[in-house]
């Protein structure tokens, strides 16, 4: 099928509809009527002689093929915008909407507390963040960006270790003064403990004896919420294994005296499409730099345990964003 014979406004639809996953929401988006959204999807359709979503009574999902359009479609109209800001005046500072898919802790608890900054120096730049408990899938199109704790295997996507999370204890003064702090790891299962769903999937890759250890804990709390771990653990729940940057975020939390019970790595990931971007490199490089500032020790491969990096803190307090309240 010749290309001349595709509409791109309808491929702009089809990316709109594939994007809030509803007819009548890219009605709402684009200014037009729901019976002229749904004749540009099945005129585009039609075009192709292929199905490209799905529809229900909860909205539209792509199909396989429907998949494969939309990074089709991206690409077209990733170019699209090359050849216009190519085209214009280059003074003009880039813009333009960058996905990104995180954990429920490092986008929240570390890169939301930055964004002001990078929004005041690039105010036309939209960040549309996602936070997932699963590894996104950014060679399907899920995100722009990814930020990932296992090592990408895709080798059409770009990767790169951002750092380590090391995971500790933290429990409060006043759970400690009522229960006691265990002396070591063997003592966890006199506690009551706060876990992370994700962590579950983690546990081989913590201490050699954690794995064991998990059969005896007892995990008294166990949620897929940063937010009500810090909650559950600052209103004397239990011990919460959590990583090494929070105490910056819930300072009321106490670090215990023990070692660190995991380091983590972690990734950025992304396609060659999003690096060739104005607004994709801007951001990459962004996340790059607030994960190796002055501040960001706690990601280092070495450990530096909470109530030792006092001077640290100290130090950099005039230069840290202020972090988001313990309840998120």
């Amino acid at each position: 099928m010749s290309s001349e014979r595709i509409d791109w406004d309808n491929l702009r639809v089809f990316r709109i509809v594939a994007e809030l996953g509803s007819m009548s929401a890219a009605s709402a988006r684009l200014g037009e009527s729901p019976p002229t959204i749904g004749r540009k999807i099945d005129d585009l359709e039609k075009a192709l002689n292929t199905q490209l979503f799905v529809r229900s009574t909860r909205g539209v999902e792509l199909t396989e093929v429907g998949k494969v359009a939309l990074r089709h479609a991206h690409v077209m109209a990733d170019a699209a915008n090359l050849i216009d800001q190519q085209a214009s005046d280059r003074s003009q500072p880039a813009e333009g909407v960058i996905t990104l898919a995180t954990g429920d802790g490092l986008g929240p608890y570390w890169i939301a507390p930055r964004l002001p900054d990078f929004q005041q120096v690039n105010p036309r730049i939209q960040i549309k963040m996602s936070v997932l408990e699963h590894t996104p899938d950014i060679g399907a199109g899920e995100a722009d960006i990814g930020i990932q704790f296992t090592e990408p295997k895709n080798h059409d996507l770009i990767s790169r270790r951002l750092g380590t999370l090391h995971y500790i204890s933290f429990a409060s003064a006043e759970y400690i003064e009522e229960h006691g702090a265990p002396n070591s790891m063997f003592e966890y299962f006199r506690h009551q403990c706060i876990l992370h769903q994700a962590y579950v999937m983690q546990i081989e890759r913590w201490a050699p004896k954690m794995s064991e250890l998990k059969k005896m804990i007892n995990f008294a709390f166990v949620t897929n919420s940063a937010s009500s771990m810090i909650e559950v653990c600052r209103n004397g729940g239990g011990i919460a294994l959590l990583p090494s940057y929070i105490g910056t975020v819930a300072p009321t939390l106490v670090p215990l005296e023990l070692p660190e019970i995991a380091p983590i790595e972690f990734w950025l990931t992304y396609t060659e499409r999003v690096w060739r971007l104005p607004q994709g490199r801007i951001v990459l490089d962004w996340l790059r730099s607030i994960f190796e500032a002055n501040d960001a020790f706690w990601f280092a491969d070495e450990f530096v345990h909470p109530n030792r990096a006092g001077n640290r803190i100290e130090a950099l307090k005039p230069f840290m964003p202020p972090g988001p309240s313990a309840a998120g």
